[in-house]
């Protein structure tokens, strides 16, 4: 079992900056590869970026690319997305998620199916 729990959600006027933050237990960290997804009111549930066990690789939804960053610090169990330049269109509960299988393939990253944790999310809402 992995429990995972997010933090760092708001209200953010557009052009800010929030950085959420997900603390997670129960096993090694560094085995876990972890990603983070949002859902948006009246909407399907989207993929939004990946890191891998290590750190060294990530992936991003296009529409984030450039504004937000996945990271994490294995020493902490914890896995962050620093979001900036964000926009209306970011309004939603953000999740993150926990990868356990020691090989994935790439082309199902995105897929909300090959994660097997998931937090309970976090709101985040950009408006002026």
């Amino acid at each position: 079992q992995v429990q995972l729990v997010e933090s760092g959600g708001g209200l953010v006027q557009p052009g800010g900056s929030l950085r959420l933050s997900c603390a997670a237990s129960g096993r090694t960290f560094s085995t876990i590869a972890m990603g983070w997804f949002r859902q948006a009111p009246g909407k399907e549930r989207e993929f939004v970026a990946r890191i891998s066990r290590s750190g060294g690789s990530t992936w991003y939804l296009d529409s984030v690319k450039g504004r937000f960053t996945i990271s994490r610090d294995n020493a902490k169990n914890t896995v962050y997305l620093q979001m900036n330049t964000l926009k209306p269109e970011d309004t939603a509960v953000y999740f993150c998620a926990a990868d356990i299988s020691p090989v994935t393939s790439p082309n199902k990253y995105e897929l909300g199916s090959v994660y097997d944790y998931w937090g309970q999310g976090t709101q985040v809402t950009v408006s002026s």
